[in-house]
């Protein structure tokens, strides 16, 4: 046999591995069973064999140079089952992309070779949302880049893939934050009003329009605050200055420094639908606590997907009121705040005091 290179250098520590189905093994080694006469991997879930009728191999070869057949149910010659579901799931993205009308869910298990069942949850678990959400997320992403090039928004909605106009209509608010000719012309006829205060944390900038708060925005001065409001909406009309909303302004600058007192304000902030299951986890999340991107993953049924759900979390729009600064890396340690480090630090040790 091969002299193998790793932490798994004995056969001691090989059959250590192989015990409790340790993943972190697969591609370091193989074993083969004397009784039943097939090799596996590691993580194989067959039932557990007997010592004495294990050997170990280096790769797939030596095993089946040893007169030994691959496994049927882990497949030891392909890819780890976690890559060959990530690849499925990649070719159904693909196939849901590419496609002028989106696919049902038969015939993209059937391309992928899956079951119905299977290929759902398996896409889920992966992704964190179904087949029709993601193909329905894709569809409002190709929208928002036609409304900004097509001729009318029917042309758009068509072009994007939408059967009809009127289920669109019924989501896009959802969807965009405002009704799809609005979100063509940047916000065109949207009035979005805004105040910026100063708070223990810097310059705050808290924005609105007629459904609910669309920007929480935390900086060092005024000034680049506004720009980056007025980047999101160029079109939109910009009012400052009321008196009636700088009362909105307070209550949430009352939140920063007081997290006791809660914030209960409607939101308008728009995403994808992976996106918007985020944020909705970690309006979950209680003052005060902590979880990790990982958990969160977790939570949310697709435990794979950490680094997604980071990406969700730097998207969001609304600081504080979607509190993306309660979620923090594996070992406790913070990281990837949008509006610093030092901010996610002192919301995070006000919170744990209250």
């Amino acid at each position: 046999m091969t002299a193998m290179t790793s932490i798994f250098d004995t056969d001691e520590a090989r059959w250590a591995a192989v015990q409790p189905r340790d993943r972190d093994a697969d591609g370091q080694f193989y074993y083969s069973v004397r009784s039943t006469g097939v090799y596996c991997r590691p993580s194989c879930p067959s039932r557990a064999a007997l010592r004495a009728n294990v050997a170990f191999h280096a790769s797939c070869a030596d095993a089946e140079a040893a007169g030994f057949r691959a496994c049927r149910r882990c497949r030891p010659a392909e890819p780890p089952l976690a890559q060959r579901q990530a690849a499925a799931v990649a070719q159904a993205c693909r196939l849901i992309d590419e496609a002028e009308e989106t696919p049902d869910l038969d015939s993209l298990a059937q391309a992928v070779g899956m079951s119905r069942f299977h290929f759902h949850r398996m896409f889920k678990t992966h992704t964190g949302i179904t087949p029709k959400a993601y193909a329905s997320a894709r569809r409002t992403a190709r929208l928002q880049q036609g409304l900004a090039v097509a001729t009318s928004v029917t042309d758009a909605l068509y072009e994007a893939g939408f059967g009809s106009s009127g289920r669109f209509y019924e989501a896009s608010s959802g969807a965009l934050g405002m009704t799809p000719g609005r979100y063509r012309t940047g916000g065109q006829g949207e009035t979005i009003r805004f105040a910026v205060a100063g708070c223990s944390l810097g310059a705050i900038l808290v924005a609105s329009t007629a459904r609910g708060i669309c920007a929480i925005l935390i900086g060092d001065e005024p000034e680049p605050l506004v720009r980056d409001l007025h980047e999101r909406f160029p079109q939109a009309e910009l009012v400052g200055a009321e008196p009636d909303f700088e009362r909105t302004v307070a209550q949430v600058v009352g939140f920063v420094e007081a997290p006791r007192l809660g914030l209960d304000l409607p939101l308008d902030v728009r995403g994808t639908a992976f996106q918007r299951r985020v944020w909705e986890a970690l309006r979950a999340i209680p003052a005060g606590a902590t979880v990790s991107y990982s958990e969160l993953a977790e939570r949310l049924g697709m435990p794979a997907a950490a680094r997604a759900v980071a990406g969700a979390c730097a998207a969001n729009p609304v600081a504080v009121a979607i509190p993306c600064h309660r979620v923090v890396r594996l070992d406790g340690a913070l990281s990837g705040y949008r509006w610093g480090i030092e901010r996610k630090r002192t919301l995070l040790d006000r919170e744990a005091a209250s």
